[in-house]
């Protein structure tokens, strides 16, 4: 049929029928040739690819080289702050919101604490964090800490990582004891030399007792800018508190037993070789729980070496977790495969990728109990007193108290930081009288920043009580204005951040801009007064006040502030901060109640 075909069209064309078949032949030819090319092309850029990896492998091993042996360290760490340094979609986009309004003067300023491995690779300052190495990805890794051989001091990041491969040294604080015992035992199999037969190991533990010392965490956790901005002040806070003169340090609160709290150590093994447990020993936590948390899908967070191995970041952001693929429910009504990404239109694929999921949320669990624990040892809801209750109003006062010795609270990045009582009196009936600290429609509490006061559509909370810092900066004439971020409006065309060309050593500060501290002092309260008027009474007591002290990682008018250079992995800032807001966690409520009934005294 088909050579029929060709004779019909040989004809058709005034070609004979052999030259038309050489033709034929030819052009196959040549199609063959340059899908060879193109094939051999892609297999050149692969191999080219996975040299690099190697390469830049030997340079900064990643984490999931460490997990081999140190899988417990891994876990914990995987879901961590410092995991989730450089992955946050808030983080990158801020940053690269400060570069574009510094015209990129600021430079690695942010982001060399967030991924000093990036960094010290020369990958550029703004960039999506799907195309960044996987090992700058990871933020805090191993390398960061464990790589480092000397102490920096408060140099807001800039630290050099010694490079090398997985049998170079690495350093902490116990040295050498342990891996001797193990290199010179034939239990555990372990080979310490480049193209050796055993399990790859590192040769050599170096003693580096400054990584259980509070100032190397101050490497990082006191944030000081070039034009003599304080941002952060964790660690200076924490030089001159009680816990400090105490002895306690910055890894007995929060690499211990408990976190947020003096309460030793877990003594266990450090790692697991083939099987075989090293000796149990002082075991430090290295979850850091804190005020952050994800907002990013989470088949790429936390870091997992099997959901890596299973699908790209591309992929998993494919994969509609919410809406129960890989789920009974769901596949039990037989979707047509066509519905999917090409990547899912397999069920087993769906049904696999779930199982990954189901680990991630179940650490994701025990990361937010241990956040919330760890927030609870901070904050603490105090006495509350009624100053007034009768048919004129209601008058009552609510202390909150720092539950820590170690520092403010807020701590760190206290100027994006929430913390704030959200109180409702109500009647009877559970009509609402009085509000302070709720929500806008955006999320944003009633403040200057919320866009609804600022249209005049609400009204400004004037109780709201709320620990988050404030940047002040200054103005064309002199006055001073309240902002959302720490860089203020430039007049210039080209606004640049510059060194200092005066001593600030009389006011501690630039001239231009300050913060605003609202946090509670080691060991301090903070009273929050509250009134309501008789008018608002409905007649229908008694009155009850139901208190809540709450907790959220930033504030939805930053995600407003930081949209315009787009946020990482397609997010929207609608769904950023949606993605905040479920992360807002209530870790005290109260009630109270007012004996008042059915009249107002202002009515005689």
């Amino acid at each position: 049929m088909a050579f029929t075909s060709l004779i019909v069209l040989s004809r058709r064309i005034g070609i004979p029928l052999v030259l038309l078949l050489i033709g034929m032949l030819c052009f196959a030819y040549i199609d063959m040739a340059l899908s060879q090319e193109e094939s051999s092309e892609t297999l050149e850029e692969s191999a080219e690819a996975a040299h690099e990896k190697l390469f830049l492998e030997n340079r900064y091993p990643s984490a999931s080289t460490c997990q081999t042996c140190h899988a417990d360290h891994y876990r914990e760490w995987s879901v961590s702050p410092h995991a989730y340094a450089q992955m946050s979609p808030v983080f990158n986009a801020m940053h690269g919101t400060i570069l574009k309004l510094t015209n990129g003067t600021n430079g690695d300023f942010c982001i060399r604490c967030h991924t000093q491995v990036g960094m010290n690779l020369g990958e550029p300052l703004f960039m999506s964090n799907i195309d960044r190495h996987p090992t700058s990805r990871e933020g805090i890794t191993c390398v960061v800490c464990h790589r480092v051989d000397q102490a920096y001091g408060k140099e807001s990041g800039r630290l050099k990582i010694v490079e090398g491969d997985l049998f170079d040294p690495v350093y902490g604080p116990k040295g050498n004891e342990e891996l001797k015992r193990v290199l010179g035992s034939d239990e555990y199999q372990v080979n310490p030399e480049r193209g050796e037969v055993g399990r790859a190991i590192h040769g050599e533990v170096k003693l580096f007792p400054s990584l259980s010392e509070p100032g190397f965490c101050g490497s990082c956790h006191d944030v000081n800018l070039l034009n003599g901005f304080r941002l952060e002040e964790a660690f200076s806070e924490y030089k001159t508190s009680p816990a400090a003169r105490q002895g306690i340090t910055c890894q007995d609160c929060h690499m211990g037993r408990k976190p947020g709290k003096s309460s030793g150590y877990v003594h266990a093994s450090a790692a697991r070789v083939g099987g075989v447990e090293t000796r149990s020993r002082k075991r430090t936590n290295h979850m850091f729980p804190g005020p952050d948390h994800s907002v990013i899908h989470p088949g790429i967070f936390p870091h997992n070496i099997d959901a890596a191995e299973f699908a790209t970041i591309r992929e998993w952001l494919a994969f509609d977790h919410q809406a129960g693929w890989g789920t009974d429910e769901f596949e039990d009504q037989d979707p047509d495969d066509d519905a999917f990404p090409d990547r899912w239109s397999s069920t087993d694929d769906r049904y696999d990728a779930r199982e990954i999921l189901d680990d991630q949320f179940a650490l994701l669990d025990e990361y937010g109990l241990q956040r919330k624990k760890v927030l609870q040892e901070g904050f603490r809801l105090g006495k509350i007193v009624t100053d007034q209750a009768d048919g004129d109003g209601l008058r009552f006062r609510v202390q909150v108290k720092s539950g820590t010795d170690g520092h403010g609270v807020p701590t760190g990045f206290d100027a994006e930081r929430l913390v704030y009582l959200r109180v409702t009196v109500s009647d009877r009936d559970g009509t609402s009288v009085f509000k302070s600290g709720d929500a806008d429609p955006n999320g944003d509490l009633r403040d200057i920043h919320s866009v609804y006061v600022h249209n005049g559509e609400l009204p400004l909370d004037r109780y709201l009580f709320n620990l988050q810092s404030k940047f002040i900066t200054r103005n064309l004439r002199g006055s001073e204005s309240e902002q959302v971020l720490s860089v203020n409006t430039s007049f210039d065309p080209l606004p640049f951040l510059r060194p200092l060309t005066q001593s600030n050593v009389l006011i501690g500060r630039p001239v231009n801009v300050r913060k605003h501290r609202m946090m509670i002092e080691p060991n301090g309260s903070r009273w929050a007064t509250y009134e309501v008027e008789g008018l608002a009474l409905t007649l229908r007591g008694p009155y009850k006040a139901h208190i809540e002290l709450i907790v959220g990682m930033v504030p939805v008018n930053l995600i407003n502030e930081i949209k315009d250079v787009g946020f990482d992995y397609g997010m929207s800032p609608r769904k950023v901060a949606d993605g905040v807001l479920a992360g807002h966690v209530v870790l005290w409520e109260r009630d109270i109640a007012f004996d008042v009934h059915d009249v107002h005294k202002n009515q005689y």
